[in-house]
């Protein structure tokens, strides 16, 4: 069999499992769809969340990363962990308390319809950027190694992608998805450290273990603290923008958030969070090795791919073990659509709860409007990535964490006014301090290196946060009356 029609076969036999499985956990109500019953097992969630918050484009990126940044991952990793401590001991009990299905329901008691449709907004706008980045870089690389031989269209690749993600999703939500996301990530980690194993073993180097072949070699330098102005890799951005993207990207976002609420209760979803966490430390550093692996491997046989291509290049090349161009596309496949699958979720249950006030009162009416709500991302999705295809053009994950740092910062804005402080602000005008900061975050990044001498790097969504903070600061009703802890 050749190469597309083996890949092909092994696509369609995974989407059948993930399918049998969405028939075998899934009911068709709403709330079943938006809260997954509030009975799941918290280690099944925690499981689960590795492969949604890490996605394809982590196991093709964060690889490729190693020959511009080194290891200085890891510096924004270890911001995550104390950013997941932040969400697991304040965002969390608050939402837990509220009862809320959607996390933004919290912002229409706070500042009122306004506010809190801005807020949901922002989500929208903000995940359906990320998934689709998440899912154009894979849908690209299936299309480049199976469907183009075929001489389909890039856009009928990407609708297949989509349209399979449609059907087993459907039905069951979240309920569906926090099975679906066990396997997958089960998938993702095997090939991730299958792909590891094959690889050292073909470099045969036998005079040297693996960690100290790791921890000798150049590019697995982790500790940036020099040039602190212009070298985006510093550690204190580096720590402060995984600290703040963990917050928002995590405890501000639907997505995630939605599985955390399926817990049973409080006390689970704070366990699910911390250990998510700490698993997240040693699969960072596993992929980052494996760059590193990936990188040697490629000069030894003359590959010269680098970024995003380096990972295929490596796995599809002649001398390569057959059985690494396998790992390679379970992997990918695993990461990506386990990432996609709950950003859909996630975007049908905002839109249908936060933009149309739809409630969980089951009736034909409102399943239909939730089914059509469903089918509506899914379409939005599918065009935004076949826009990508012309306008992207970098590393896919360095994308999304500037693309976050500007449409999240608002929400972060939003909620550390709503919970720390007593303003009153004006709701009508929200909107517009939440377009005037990204905007204002975009000027200042684009010119502070000729102003202050300084580099911007993932911390930029800091400063737009507190843009959001200052523009809801000027919009009061009255003056702060004090902190709320």
């Amino acid at each position: 069999m050749s190469l597309p029609y083996f890949i092909l076969a092994l696509i369609l036999g995974y989407f059948s499992l993930l399918f049998i499985i969405s028939r075998w956990k899934s009911r068709t109500d709403n709330y079943f769809f938006f809260t997954g019953g509030r009975n799941a097992h918290w280690l099944m969630i925690s499981v689960g969340m590795i492969g949604a918050s890490l996605s394809g484009v982590t196991f093709i990126s964060i690889p490729g990363w190693v020959k511009t940044q080194n290891m200085a991952y890891m510096q924004m990793v270890l911001g995550y962990l104390a950013g997941y401590a932040v969400i697991a001991v304040i965002l969390l009990p608050l939402y837990y308390r509220l009862r809320l299905i959607s996390i933004y329901q919290y912002l229409k008691d706070r500042f009122g319809p306004v506010g809190y449709k801005t807020g949901a907004s922002f989500f929208i706008l903000s995940r359906l950027f990320g998934a689709g980045f998440r899912l154009y870089l894979v849908a690209l690389i299936l299309h480049t190694l199976v469907f183009e031989h075929f001489g389909w269209p890039f856009w009928a690749t990407v609708s297949l992608s989509i349209g399979m993600i449609y059907l087993y999703t459907q039905r069951g939500g979240i309920g569906t998805i926090i099975y679906t996301d066990v396997v997958q990530t089960i998938f993702m980690l095997g090939a991730l450290i299958a792909a590891v194993t094959f690889i050292w073993r073909d470099l045969n180097i036998s005079n040297e273990s693996l960690i100290g072949y790791i921890h000798s070699n150049p590019l697995s330098n982790v500790w940036f603290f020099d040039h602190f102005l212009t070298d985006g890799r510093h550690f204190i951005k580096q720590f402060l923008g995984g600290m703040f993207i963990a917050i928002t990207m995590t405890g501000l976002d639907q997505d995630m958030m939605q599985k955390n609420l399926a817990c049973r209760n409080l006390k689970d979803a704070q366990k699910n969070m911390m250990l998510f966490s700490v698993m997240l430390l040693p699969v960072n550093l596993i992929f980052l090795s494996l760059g590193v692996l990936l990188y040697d491997w490629a000069a030894l046989h003359g590959i010269e791919a680098t970024g995003d291509r380096l990972f295929a290049a490596v796995a599809f090349s002649p001398e390569a073990p057959q059985i690494l161009g396998i790992l390679f596309i379970l992997g990918v496949i695993a990461a990506a659509y386990s990432s996609a699958d709950s950003a859909l979720t996630a975007l049908t249950t905002s839109f249908t709860v936060d933009i149309l006030g739809l409630d969980l009162i089951e009736n034909q009416r409102t399943r239909r409007i939730r089914i059509l709500t469903h089918l509506a991302m899914s379409t939005a999705m599918l065009a935004l990535i076949v826009i990508f295809k012309y306008f992207v053009s970098e590393s896919v994950i360095n994308e999304i964490f500037t693309i976050a740092g500007f449409t999240y910062g608002p929400l972060l804005g939003l909620y550390v006014v709503g919970m720390f402080t007593r303003w009153q602000v004006r709701d009508r005008w929200i909107p517009l301090a939440a377009i005037a900061a990204p905007c204002l975050t975009y000027l200042l990044k684009k010119n502070s290196l000729a102003w202050f001498g300084y580099s911007f790097s993932f911390e930029l969504i800091l400063i737009n946060g507190a843009l959001m903070v200052f523009g809801l600061w000027l919009l009061q009703d009255r003056k702060l009356k004090g902190l709320v802890f």
